[in-house]
């Protein structure tokens, strides 16, 4: 149990206060079997040692916490999305990072108080635009991971970017790249059909400057791994348009 709350403690920073602080108080001490009323006191202590600075795992709590929001969104918990978060956490963090996470997500989803707005206000209060533009993409590609994306869980996605200040342009850029259509290379680098050439090539440099890896450095080389995707899908549309153009 040390082990977990070592892996619990030195990824945090102001994920320890707010209402965030207050769901992995709850989930510590109500929720997750085996700790110790030592292993309580040192989680409290850390929460009142806790820095405004983001951390890896100030990204990784958030992920769990607006997954556990889109999963239940719809009134129904299906395996593949739990099955999904699992494996999302294995790929980027490893097999036993990712089972203490797990063993986490499993309170949180437990957890029916806490409220999206709040911890969404929280996370786009402490958490970088371009981390907060991962965390949705991720999310979408949570809720496409049964297949279908139901109308109560593109709402929640909806709800989450407007608590996280992503605008509308941002929003169906991320969309797009999940829902494949005739103008989805458009909707991803955020312009019309109608565009012309210097418009398409000035957007393209806005979105590699917007989403660039590098944007989410800070938060470790499993983050730059994990925007790397998205970039990819801005290049692929680029590249499309120029070839639908013949440039």
């Amino acid at each position: 149990m040390a082990s977990f709350t070592k892996w619990l403690g030195a990824g945090l920073g102001w994920s320890f206060g707010g209402p965030i602080g207050a769901l992995l108080g709850f989930v510590v001490g109500n929720v997750i079997d085996g700790f110790t009323k030592k292993d309580i006191q040192d989680f409290r202590q850390q929460a009142n040692n806790h820095s405004n600075n983001t951390h890896s795992g100030d990204f990784e709590i958030s992920l769990l916490i607006l997954s556990s929001f889109v999963i239940k969104a719809d009134g129904k918990i299906d395996q593949r999305e739990l099955d999904f978060v699992r494996a999302y956490f294995v790929k980027m963090y490893g097999k036993d990072r990712a089972n203490h996470a797990f063993k986490l997500f499993k309170g949180i989803m437990q957890n029916k108080d806490t409220s999206v707005r709040q911890v969404s206000l929280q996370i786009r209060q402490q958490m970088q635009h371009a981390s907060r533009l991962q965390l949705m993409h991720y999310l979408f590609a949570l809720a496409k991971a049964d297949e279908i994306v139901t109308p109560d869980e593109l709402d929640m996605l909806q709800k989450i970017a407007g608590y996280l200040s992503i605008n509308i342009h941002d929003f169906e850029s991320i969309k797009a790249m999940f829902y494949k259509d005739s103008e989805s290379a458009y909707k991803i680098l955020e312009i019309e059909k109608s565009a012309t050439d210097q418009e398409l090539k000035a957007a393209y440099r806005k979105m590699v400057k917007k989403h660039h890896p590098d944007k989410v450095k800070h938060l470790g080389d499993e983050h730059v791994k994990g925007a790397e995707e998205k970039f990819l899908k801005i290049q692929e549309a680029y590249e499309q348009i120029k070839k639908e153009r013949s440039l």
